[in-house]
């Protein structure tokens, strides 16, 4: 099991939707994937994701003024869904391939005392397309931790991969799900822009419910019982072109 429990029931992120009118639905493949879906065992080329032009205004969101939000659905007419990877677990070759090869914007969530002496790994995804993102130190269990508590575990974790990349990130997952007000101040004054829950979870190979426009899905790495992440992916990868839906990279929505 993973131990990022799902998180409570939690309202979509409102405010106005996306102006693009570029919608997915009948979108041509992404170009130059030639017979790599096959390899996947997909029937099709996954579907060119659609570029946003704008993010939606925070004015209307129920949030107070300047907080930073807390997102577990992304609301958008886009058909896409967005795949999310967390701690850093497992580092299968053949997940940097079909990343590669399919050309999917995934998102990944690392925890430094789980990735280890894998960064390596995470360097390779990035060159093919993949996001890194805040995922704390050491996974802890933030809720009710005090503030310099908390800000340690995820300013150290963006000093961590700007140390390695060069980047920090915009966007933090916390362990379990689990936050507080303080969590959202302490990332706030890390960086953070957005906090980024998640509406569906896979652990075997059947597709997960919940895939509608929007959904954030969470493929957990750390279940030594589950199935490669290549195979859960690619599960999922057929539940979507099977809805019409395609894979959105998570950093244009937030």
């Amino acid at each position: 099991m993973s131990r990022d429990a799902a998180p409570s029931t939690e309202a979509p992120r409102s405010g106005a939707p996306r102006s693009d009118a570029r919608q997915n639905a009948g979108r041509p493949p992404a170009a130059g994937l030639g017979p790599a879906y096959r390899r996947w065992g997909l029937t099709a080329p996954p579907a060119a994701a659609p570029h946003p032009v704008d993010r939606p205004d925070a004015a209307g969101s129920g949030r107070a003024a300047g907080a930073l939000p807390v997102v577990a659905r992304v609301r958008t007419r886009d058909r896409v869904v967005f795949l999310t990877y967390d701690d850093g677990a497992e580092r299968d070759p053949r997940f940097v391939d079909l990343v590669r090869e399919l050309r999917l914007p995934v998102s990944l969530f690392l925890t430094d005392s789980v990735v280890g002496p894998g960064y390596a790994h995470f360097a390779r995804l990035r060159a093919v397309g993949a996001s890194l993102q805040n995922h704390t130190l050491d996974h802890t269990y933030l809720r009710g931790l005090p503030y310099a508590g908390q800000r340690a575990a995820i300013c150290g974790q963006q000093d961590k991969l700007h140390a390695r990349f060069g980047v920090r990130p915009r966007l933090f997952r916390p362990p379990y799900g689990a936050y507080d007000a303080t969590t959202l101040r302490a990332a706030a004054d890390c960086g953070i822009t957005a906090v980024v829950r998640w509406g569906a979870t896979v652990t075997g190979t059947r597709a997960p419910a919940g895939l509608v426009p929007g959904a954030i899905v969470s493929l957990p790495a750390d279940d030594p019982t589950a199935p490669p992440l290549r195979d859960r992916t690619v599960a999922v990868l057929r539940e979507i072109q099977r809805k019409g839906l395609t894979v959105g990279r998570l950093e244009d929505y937030l």
